[in-house]
């Protein structure tokens, strides 16, 4: 891939300013980040297109790469990953510093706010490296990678996306909690479906479906109950214990809420368990074997 972009023509200056306009969202940004004038980067988008025979950058806010563009966003991720790393081992360990390298990952919520941190931390002592994690839901962290704006991911996907590799990383398991109160008050005869389709539900955000999947396997048929949206972990959790409403908490956030009692187990037995999936680029780098050894590793402990 890196051999057919030097072929082709493509200028990885104007690589690296595609890259810095997506990832910054502006021209303006991306022209303070590389430390050049707009109108320079302008140009280079320009001449990039105009190599390509394509729009690549969508002129909006925050500016995103076209379908074209995503492949040519990719490219120059996998370049400044290769390049640093070469330059790096070229120096040597006396050499200087080559530059940091960003690790852009997207995870999913519940896993980045239970066992990935620890991943992260598993890494080798590494001051050049910087992370950039983003939060998306594992049903579509994948676009973020197949878009070229992220090298690896934690996704629900299985089927490997274009020019990446993809490893099993087990299942995160969720429990149906709610709090004494909401048992009491909505499914004082039990969990029949009028109850079901009454009782107020959490749910983190509109791409959350795992509630409705739960429900859809208790009641035998898909259920349209009164939702709150809380879109934060710590916030989600907390929402359960006030008796906003029930909802299916990663079991390594819903055992102490269980020990204590400030939660109950809404339905024993019945649990949601979600298949994880690492992907990542297709490349030789070290920062990619490392960073997998350390999630697979982590996950392992972690995940069913």
């Amino acid at each position: 891939m890196v051999k057919d972009s030097f072929m082709s023509g493509l200028d990885s200056a104007q690589l690296r300013t595609l890259a810095a306009v997506v990832s910054e969202g502006s021209f303006d940004a991306a022209a303070r980040l590389l430390h050049v004038t707009p109108s320079a980067v302008s140009q280079r988008i320009k001449a990039l297109e105009e190599a390509v025979g394509q729009v690549l950058v969508r002129r909006q806010r925050p500016c995103d790469a076209t379908e074209a563009g995503r492949p040519l966003l990719r490219l120059a991720g996998q370049l400044a990953l290769l390049e640093r790393e070469a330059l790096a081992d070229a120096r040597g360990p006396l050499g200087g510093d080559p530059g940091r390298t960003r690790v852009a990952v997207v995870v999913n919520a519940d896993s980045l706010a239970t066992w990935f941190p620890a991943a992260l931390a598993r890494l080798p002592a590494a001051p050049e490296l910087s992370f950039d994690i983003r939060q998306d839901d594992q049903d579509h962290s994948a676009e973020l990678l197949r878009a070229g704006a992220v090298m690896a991911a934690v996704t629900a996907q299985r089927e490997a996306v274009q020019g990446c590799r993809v490893r099993p990383l087990g299942a995160m398991r969720y429990r149906a909690l709610a709090a004494p109160s909401s048992l009491r008050r909505w499914f004082a005869d039990g969990l029949t479906r009028s109850a079901l389709a009454a009782a107020p539900v959490v749910v983190f955000d509109r791409r959350d479906r795992i509630q409705h999947r739960f429900l859809r396997t208790l009641a035998g048929r898909a259920l349209d109950p009164p939702v709150h949206y809380v879109p934060s972990v710590p916030a989600f959790s907390a929402a359960i214990r006030l008796g906003l409403g029930w909802g299916m908490v990663p079991e390594q956030i819903a055992a102490d809420d269980l020990e204590s009692g400030r939660c109950v187990d809404l339905a024993p037995g019945r649990v949601v368990d979600i298949p994880l999936y690492w992907q990542h680029w297709r490349l030789d780098s070290a920062v990619l074997t490392a960073l997998t050894t350390a999630v697979c590793a982590v996950a392992a402990e972690t995940l069913r």
